[in-house]
């Protein structure tokens, strides 16, 4: 038995269009999620992320393979994956002419949520929205049609939530704010966005994909270590900034140096130099080193563009 709840193999949709021509929407997809991870599938527009999660949400079925998410089989037992999961399509799920409260009361009957009363005011207080489920949504902002559609997933308690661009358009306060409920979460979630940071603070696995193909695969370490063959470090200095620029630019192991508000960015070529600009450093009054990881943006236009 697979300790993985959503395992894909050969995933495959394929569009024909007029005149013969084909788009690959998915080409071979093979991706595992083990329970409770969250995990990010990035790329450009058009590079196959809702065609991926409208196939696993059950709304599309694959031209070929199949997957398989939490022991079913997604093409032979689909109603018995829809128990198990719930999708998130932006704020796209959500009837803005009605109340907040008879958006949720509709979806935990659909969904036939037991005691939905209670449900809904647990729910509702534990995203902040308790005092405006009485409200029509044409009147919420962005912000709030978020926080009243992942309400409205929740109330089913499924294992698994399929986000689709959940935090597009919100500010950062609003976008932090549901960061911190899905990640200490139990749900597994797959994710997409374009929110780079996003990613990178919600998620522990990363996929990149273009035109159909997944490119790259793994954790955020081990694709950093990959792709982030030289070391990136940030040094604090408040007086003769230029002059420890014009000296380290005279070491050949250095690639590049930005000067900064408070300090210098440096680039070397490899980790095993780092002890060498002690000895330049030392000449100068430091305030500050700290070594910068690759940003998942960084990843992004390095493994996909």
């Amino acid at each position: 038995m697979s300790n993985y709840i959503i395992e894909t193999f050969n995933l495959s949709k394929v569009y024909h269009l007029k005149k013969g021509n084909l788009i690959h929407a998915l080409d071979d997809v093979n991706i595992n999620i083990e329970e409770g991870e969250k995990f990010g599938l990035l790329g450009p527009n058009g590079a196959g992320k809702t065609t991926m999660i409208s196939i696993l949400s059950t709304l599309i079925q694959p031209s070929h393979g199949y997957a398989i998410i939490d022991g079913v089989h997604l093409l032979k037992k689909p109603n018995s994956i829809k128990s198990k999961i719930a999708l998130m399509l932006g704020t796209d799920m959500i009837y803005y002419r009605i109340t907040g409260y008879a958006n949720l009361k509709f979806f935990c009957k659909i969904n036939g949520v037991k005691d939905y009363k209670k449900k809904i005011l647990q729910v509702s207080k534990e995203f902040e929205m308790e005092n405006w489920l009485n409200e029509y949504v044409e009147r919420y902002s962005s912000g709030m049609k978020c926080k009243l559609s992942l309400c409205r997933i929740l109330l089913s308690d499924p294992k698994i939530l399929f986000l689709d661009e959940p935090t597009l358009g919100l500010d950062v306060k609003t976008t932090k704010f549901i960061i911190d409920k899905l990640k200490h979460s139990n749900k597994t979630i797959f994710l997409t966005s374009h929110n780079m940071d996003v990613v990178d603070k919600l998620c522990s696995k990363i996929a990149f994909i273009n035109n159909g193909k997944i490119i790259k695969y793994g954790s955020k370490d081990e694709l950093r270590k990959l792709w982030q063959k030289g070391i990136k470090i940030f040094v604090g200095i408040d007086d003769n900034k230029i002059k420890l620029k014009q000296e380290l630019e005279q070491q050949d192991f250095i690639t590049h140096i930005s000067i900064e508000e408070t300090g210098l960015k440096i680039d070397l070529l490899e980790r095993t130099y780092y002890n060498q600009l002690f000895p330049i450093f030392g000449k100068y009054k430091i305030t500050k080193i700290q070594e910068i990881e690759l940003s998942i943006e960084d990843l992004f236009l390095k493994i996909v563009v």
